[in-house]
């Protein structure tokens, strides 16, 4: 969805704080609609059979159109109200994020939340109230975690970060190494790197600019760019964006087959 926020001011700031620390010279790129029209355009010349969206809820006349091609709409969603909206406006089905996602969260505001339910408490608060189907996601890493979210009313999982350490796995070396290691013991919702709340790592450049980071996206994504990629030229996980959810330290190594394996080996252990 497109979800450019106005660029304001207190991007001048922290601009000019990262430039000063780093050395380097950073853009401002004006708000684009990030290829919306064209995406749409897209999606129906291909017929794709499932087409997801996040950070908002497409009209009900975009949504009839897709159905009408032949596609079925997933929204993803993090509370009641806008799984409520993706239901009215015609969806399919929903992604249903907990707060324990890695990540960027999924809100249609770029905004703070006021209150936070477990993934479980949320799956069972919603599936009172909608009748479509839900993926649950965020913080599930083990065949248990699967079988309480559809025992909790789940029609299905969706799995991120129990899959990053995978032979198959498009994450770098860096990425995978620190996932591995003992240098982080925490993930934080943070605004630093991208100006929308996003869970990852803990690290130096969380902790120093997550306060200076304003709610400005994707425009503080597009210029901490050079600095992220420079830092994983340098093999510096401090300044790499590292996306987890909270159950990072439990991710295992191997291939997706091997992975899927776990899952359902630990299933009949499930309570």
């Amino acid at each position: 969805m497109p979800c450019s926020d106005l660029i304001h001011t207190s991007i001048h700031p922290y601009k000019e704080q990262l430039e000063q620390d780093f050395r380097i010279q950073l853009t401002i790129e004006e708000p684009k609609d990030d290829f919306w029209q064209e995406k749409l355009k897209l999606v129906m010349k291909y017929k794709v059979p499932y087409i997801s969206f996040t950070f908002g809820c497409p009209s009900k006349e975009i949504i009839q159109q897709l159905k009408n091609n032949g596609s079925k709409i997933i929204v993803t969603v993090t509370n009641l109200s806008e799984a409520t909206l993706a239901e009215k406006n015609g969806a399919d089905a929903i992604c249903l994020q907990g707060i324990d996602a890695g990540g960027h969260r999924a809100t249609f505001q770029n905004s703070d939340e006021i209150a936070y339910l477990s993934l479980i408490n949320l799956i069972h608060t919603i599936r009172q109230e909608i009748s479509i189907p839900i993926i649950a996601a965020g913080g599930i890493i083990n065949g248990r975690d699967i079988h309480l979210a559809l025992c909790a009313g789940a029609n299905a999982v969706q799995l991120g970060t129990a899959f990053l350490c995978t032979q198959e796995s498009g994450a770098n070396t860096i990425y995978k190494q620190v996932l591995q290691s003992d240098l982080f013991t925490e993930t934080i919702l943070t605004r630093a790197f991208t100006g929308r709340l996003a869970r990852g790592l803990k690290n130096d450049f969380i902790c120093k600019y997550d306060k200076l980071a304003p709610p400005i996206y994707p425009t503080v994504h597009t210029m901490t760019q050079p600095i992220r990629a420079e830092a994983l030229n340098e093999k510096n996980p401090q300044a790499m964006s590292l996306w987890a959810n909270t159950r990072f330290k439990e991710v295992k190594i191997g291939t997706v087959d091997e992975i899927f394996d776990y899952l359902i080996s630990e299933w009949p252990l499930s309570p």
